[in-house]
């Protein structure tokens, strides 16, 4: 496949994420084999991390900021804006609108996704959620997060 190729399987499937809010949409993207080495899931797994996220945060919306593909390798740059008006992980709903971003590296074999790696600013969403705040110290040393 054509690195133009996979950068469209991975297009789609965030579009299918974003529109379909299904996890079967998993099974058209992702090899049985399939291994999230940041997560330790395999299909199975990020099918219901899937199913857990839609239904917490019902208009999850995924967009790629920048798409590079390299050999069998797409690395995706993404902001992800979502509303929690569902329960998550056992967290009551908050109501609160959130983004948070991510860096995300998808290798294609076959045109299924068979790995993936990911940063995201998970403390951040955890900070908008209002899970967790600063300390009195940590105002001091972050005081543009408070404005």
């Amino acid at each position: 496949m054509s690195l133009g190729d996979n950068k469209s399987i991975i297009r789609n499937g965030i579009e299918a994420m974003n529109n379909r809010k299904s996890p079967a949409m998993v099974d058209d993207l992702v090899a049985p084999d399939y291994v999230d080495h940041t997560n330790q899931l395999n299909r199975e797994g990020a099918k219901q991390f899937y199913t857990l996220m839609f239904k917490g945060f019902p208009d999850y919306h995924r967009t790629i900021e920048d798409i590079i593909a390299e050999g069998d390798k797409v690395w995706v740059h993404s902001t992800t804006t979502m509303t929690h008006t569902g329960e998550f992980r056992g967290i009551a709903p908050t109501g609160k609108k959130v983004t948070i971003t991510g860096v995300n590296i998808y290798r294609i074999v076959d045109g299924k996704i068979v790995e993936g790696w990911s940063v995201t600013d998970s403390m951040n969403l955890l900070k908008q959620l209002g899970l967790i705040e600063y300390t009195e110290k940590g105002r001091k040393l972050f005081p543009e997060d408070h404005l």
